[in-house]
């Protein structure tokens, strides 16, 4: 989803849902910079330790796109290398995606990402759920099991604050223009438009995997 399009008709999607793009490079070349990839002209903040290789993967739990990537990504995730170090930023291209960025936080600061991450897109695409308002996304998490006034602490407590900053300055630092979007060792970047598809674009982050171990 562009950074400009928030709104998706139902037969946007069902097209969107049925084209298929298979994952191959022009006469064989490798992804190429500026077609398949891009190139920071500044590197982006990194957290990964020491001889790890970090990839972002930006999103919004609203945004369609980002909900049928998931299940890919999960997939990729299970055979990602041990030397690669997956970190998720949730965008907040407007003020109202601030809920849902927090919301994010508040799972990852009680261990509870894992369990509930996918549980947050169902309620939004299958469920039709809005989540859009601290009361909408406190209201849900204690339908999942958590205690409504820890949730809320946490969601208004300043570490989780200082994320949702720095989630926003990390997007703004790989200047993404839509999601999902992945970003690649502070110093690449590709997604579903610089790629052609995320599918794609996983084999492109595979890529700059490789290059960001010879040091390049």
């Amino acid at each position: 989803m562009q950074r400009r399009e928030f709104s998706i008709t139902a037969a946007a999607l069902a097209t969107t849902a049925t084209l298929v793009t298979p994952v191959v490079f022009a006469q064989g070349k490798p992804p190429q910079e500026g077609t398949d990839f891009l190139l920071l002209d500044k590197p982006a903040p990194t957290e990964a330790g020491a001889g790890k290789i970090e990839v972002v993967e930006f999103f919004w739990y609203s945004c369609p796109h980002c909900n049928r990537f998931e299940p890919q990504l999960q997939e990729w995730v299970k055979k990602m290398p041990k030397d690669v170090v997956l970190r998720r930023a949730p965008v907040a291209f407007r003020p109202d995606f601030e809920p849902q960025q927090r919301l994010y936080f508040v799972l990852e600061a009680m261990g509870k990402v894992e369990e509930l991450h996918s549980k947050v897109f169902n309620a939004i695409h299958v469920e039709r759920q809005l989540l859009n308002t601290a009361e909408l996304v406190a209201a849900w998490a204690e339908k999942q099991g958590i205690n409504k006034a820890k949730f809320t602490e946490a969601y208004n407590a300043f570490p989780v604050a200082t994320k949702t900053r720095k989630a926003t300055l990390l997007q703004d630092a790989y200047k993404v223009d839509g999601v999902p979007a992945l970003g690649v060792a502070g110093k690449y970047y590709t997604s579903g438009t610089v790629a052609q598809t995320m599918e794609r674009a996983l084999v492109v982050t595979d890529y700059l995997i490789g290059l960001t171990r010879k040091g390049k």
